[in-house]
């Protein structure tokens, strides 16, 4: 186990302040999440001396591992992993320095109001089969929009250097002229709603239903919204383990990214210092603390999300840039609940506490009109009477992460107000936890009485937990208008500084090569 590892990211301070600030940097990274972390790693490959600072005692951002309850090592914000690049796993030797990522074979598992379920495995051929037994007049509809995807990932993200993801953001003509005008891509990438997407290949509302919410993943919108299609089609455009679309479970759980990282980084030369906040960035000459001292860089790679950078920025700010910021909706509509157990959550519909689908994801799913009904209530400040919610299940395949016989469910669930008309979120807690685990509950035989220990992160509190402005976990929406060409580039136009999180392209998740591309877009521009 590496050393961040054994300590849950509380890596202290390695050098005092004072000594910090008498050194003259090549490059400072303001933030260690995941991504501020992989650019310190090849920045210091590379041979520049790179300093990492992060505000909290805690390294890893959204990506990290604490211990909410004696004997539970949870990841409060991100849960399984599927996008981490290919690229990122192999050039830092992230398998070799003891990544274990488990695929969540079963796929999706969604139980329905009139107690039928489905099972979308991983797998086509069981796909196919669960298909074909739940709504065979579907089936020819389901194998084409998984061909579609399928024709749309290998033809932008095929395995190898070829991937859009790596390097500059490519334009949507760019992008069309690669799909050589094929107008499903186009529009799947650009323009369905997820209601219009599977509207055009599926009859059974059920099936529907079950695939609504991948639309609006950590989106403020409905799955009604015109591009929420390619919300779905981003999360499912990864090759983890050379298996195309497919997420899973990181071994001792998903702060173990962020810590391996950290171990590459500074064994490659990196110092990463914890508990440090940056009050300024100042372009071109490094950052000034909170505790008032300067530390000199040429180069600042801010992992902070873009709000919280240009704040830092102040006066500094180029303003066509600042504008470009602000018109990036950046505004959490998730709650992130953990949930300590003493048994999964038995399913009606499949009853048992430990099958297939704890291996896999759950959805507990809504309607069309509720997506539009809960998503007004939220909007205007209300807590909608029931959620949306997607399960993950650590625990069932690495008891390591819990007491024995004991066991932890996530509820990634939406959507949510960041503001209540009447109320806060330390008042509306306990209510949201409640509406939450109907939500689920109504599904199950065994919830609430199965609840041993419940931490639930409204949007204020991933905000004021990870830092990311307005608690919106990918630094800034990823509808079609927001992302490709639309999104930050690493680059800015103050001098010296660069972006490096979730906001730049391409986009959220626990990815890497937001990272990667920062750290090579600085060793091109400024030291090559």
């Amino acid at each position: 186990m590496m050393e961040a590892d054994k300590s849950l990211g509380l890596i202290g301070l390695p050098r005092p302040v004072k000594e910090l600030a008498r050194t003259t940097w090549d490059a400072i990274v303001v933030g260690a999440g995941h991504n501020g972390l992989t650019c310190a790693a090849y920045l210091a490959r590379a041979g520049r001396r790179v300093l990492v600072l992060e505000a909290r005692e805690r390294i890893g951002g959204a990506c990290t591992l604490e211990e909410f309850w004696p004997g539970y090592r949870v990841s409060p914000c991100a849960y399984v992993c599927g996008l981490l690049h290919p690229l990122v796993i192999e050039e830092l030797d992230l398998v070799g320095r003891g990544l274990e990522w488990h695929p969540a074979m079963p796929g999706l598992f969604v139980p329905f109001e009139d107690g039928t379920s489905v099972q979308l495995w991983g797998d086509d051929d069981r796909a196919e089969a669960e298909i074909s037994r739940f709504a065979p007049g579907d089936l020819s509809g389901w194998r084409a929009m998984v061909v579609l995807k399928k024709r749309v990932r290998d033809t932008l993200r095929p395995a190898g250097s070829a991937d859009v993801w790596i390097g500059p953001a490519p334009s949507r003509a760019e992008i069309e002229s690669r799909l050589c005008g094929d107008r499903d891509a186009i529009a799947l990438l650009f323009e369905w709603s997820m209601v219009e997407f599977v509207e055009r290949y599926l009859d059974d509302e059920r099936l529907h239903e079950a695939l609504l919410g991948q639309g609006v993943i950590g989106t403020n919108a409905t799955p009604h919204q015109p591009g929420t299609a390619s919300i779905h089609f981003h999360h499912a455009s990864g090759r983890m383990g050379g298996i195309p679309g497919m997420w899973g479970y990181i071994k001792g759980g998903m702060g173990r990214v962020s810590f391996l990282l950290a171990d590459i980084a500074r064994d490659a030369g990196a110092l990463v210092a914890a508990g440090v906040p940056v009050s300024r960035i100042l372009p071109g000459e490094g950052v000034e603390l909170e505790s008032g001292e300067r530390v000199r860089a040429p180069v600042v790679i801010s992992n902070a999300d873009p709000r919280t950078t240009l704040r830092l920025l102040g006066n500094a700010a180029d303003s066509t840039w600042q504008a470009q910021v602000e018109r990036i909706p950046m505004t959490g509509c998730t709650v992130k609940i953990t949930v300590g157990l003493k048994e999964l959550p038995n399913f009606k519909a499949r009853p048992g506490t430990l099958e297939p689908h704890h291996f896999g994801q759950v959805n507990t799913p809504l309607s069309k009109s509720a997506w539009r009904s809960q998503h007004e209530t939220a909007q205007a400040g209300e807590l909608p009477s029931r959620l949306w919610t997607e399960l993950y299940f650590q625990s069932s395949h690495d008891p390591s992460v819990t007491p024995a016989g004991e066991h932890v469910m996530s509820i990634f669930a939406q959507p949510v107000p960041y503001r209540f008309q009447q109320g806060d979120w330390d008042t509306r807690r306990e209510e949201v936890a409640r509406v939450a685990l109907e939500s689920v509950g109504r599904f199950c035989s065994n919830l609430p009485e199965a609840v041993l220990h419940l931490e639930v992160m409204g949007p204020p509190d991933i905000e004021r937990h990870t830092g990311l402005a307005g608690g919106h976990i990918f630094q800034g929406e990823c509808l079609p208008e927001y992302m490709w060409d639309q999104r930050l580039k690493p680059r800015t136009p103050m001098a010296g500084v660069f972006l490096c999180g979730a906001g730049t392209y391409p986009g959220g998740s626990v990815i890497g090569i937001n990272g990667r591309n920062a750290a090579m877009e600085a060793l091109r521009g400024l030291w090559s």
